[in-house]
């Protein structure tokens, strides 16, 4: 049945975004008990937020019934100090795709163009169409990012050129040169938006371009990170961005009130002093991507050397594939909707986790069992 109103013409084009399935979905749609169930399709922390976090939201339920803090104080006070920028470098959101949704409602509108690369993140693509503006795909170079294809697309009515680094969904990571030129050759009329939630599992092997925006000298840069990956809080939706203090400024114009929660709020600021947890998780993801690398090879499997904390792996039908990791209790995540039909995508789970998955795959791969 028609609508008896119109609808804005421009959300005629836009995708509906299918996220990782929920554990209770498959329990409910298979008849599997949802305590058998792992899911390893989201890039989620498999150790769960920082005993720190859980602490301190226990202690401020009694103030739910209160709004919280809309300007997020004492977080923002904290990551400044943290990032050694001021404040109002500082734009949080309900995850970081809420920042996504800024940068649209500040640039974007028809006649804009947006730069994106093959393989990216299927959230940049929703909000370019969802703002009537046009999108251009650069082809993809080994699956990552061709930094330089990128900058050669820009057009007068180029206005933003958004990269993950490390990508989702490929986990590829950009040359440091190349990304350095990147940032430093963007034109100004181009907001150049960084992408970096998976940047704390490099350790030292990240570019840090947070100084860049120390004094004012790259305005067209805005850096986006996010309490979902490393942290562990992926239910309570934190992200944030880091810019130009009068971009920042106007992205608060659009931020709805609130839209940090209390528990939220509370969590990322305990979060951020369990370092230990941080470090935990980084290590236990190198060596959950070396166990399936090494795996996959022996296999034969092709696979996407990956910088964050998920592999790509190519198993031919990756929808059949992934329907019967299912049916053996195994949430992974079918890349047929980022152009990859053949390929899975599997984050790293517990040591456990990633044992039975392999397991699993290679029943439904119907590899003998002794081949490891």
């Amino acid at each position: 049945m028609t609508l008896p109103f119109p609808i804005n013409p421009a959300l005629q084009n836009v995708p509906v975004y299918q996220p990782g399935r929920p554990i209770e979905d498959v329990a409910r749609e298979l008849g599997l008990p949802a305590a058998g169930i792992i899911k390893l399709a989201s890039n989620e922390n498999p150790f769960g937020p920082s005993p720190l976090a859980l602490t301190a939201m226990q202690q401020a339920l009694s103030g739910v019934h209160l709004y919280p803090d809309g300007n997020a104080f004492y977080l923002k006070q904290k990551l400044a100090a943290k990032l050694g920028v001021e404040p109002g470098n500082l734009i949080l959101g309900n995850g970081s795709n809420e920042i996504i949704e800024f940068v649209g409602h500040a640039l974007l509108g028809p006649g804009a163009d947006v730069v994106v690369s093959q393989y990216c993140f299927a959230v940049y693509p929703i909000v370019t169409r969802m703002f009537g503006a046009n999108l251009i795909t650069v082809p993809a170079k080994s699956y990552g990012h061709d930094l330089r294809g990128m900058l050669n697309a820009i057009t007068p009515q180029t206005r933003i050129l958004f990269v993950a680094n490390p990508n989702n969904p490929t986990g590829t990571l950009a040359e440091r040169n190349a990304l350095v030129e990147l940032v430093n050759e963007v034109p100004p009329h181009v907001l150049l938006v960084l992408d970096e939630a998976y940047i704390e599992f490099l350790g030292n092997d990240a570019v840090d371009l947070v100084p860049l925006l120390r004094f004012g000298h790259h305005r067209n840069l805005l850096l986006m990170r996010t309490f979902s990956k490393i942290y562990g809080l992926a239910g309570l939706r934190v992200g944030y961005g880091i810019a130009d203090a009068e971009l920042v400024a106007a992205f608060e114009k659009i931020r709805q009130p609130f839209n940090l929660n209390l528990l939220a709020q509370t969590a990322a600021l305990a979060a951020l002093d369990d370092e230990a947890h941080v470090r935990k998780t980084r290590e236990h993801n190198r060596a959950g991507l070396e166990f399936f690398t090494q795996a996959f090879r022996e296999l034969k499997l092709e696979l996407v050397p990956s910088h964050a904390n998920f592999l790509l792996v190519r198993v031919g039908d990756g929808a059949k594939v992934f329907a019967g990791l299912q049916k053996l209790g195994v949430i992974t995540r079918p890349m047929a909707g980022y152009q990859l039909p053949e390929w899975i995508r599997i984050s790293i789970g517990t040591r456990a986790e990633n044992e039975r998955c392999l397991a699993a795959l290679k029943m439904v791969l119907d590899f003998p069992a002794g081949k490891n």
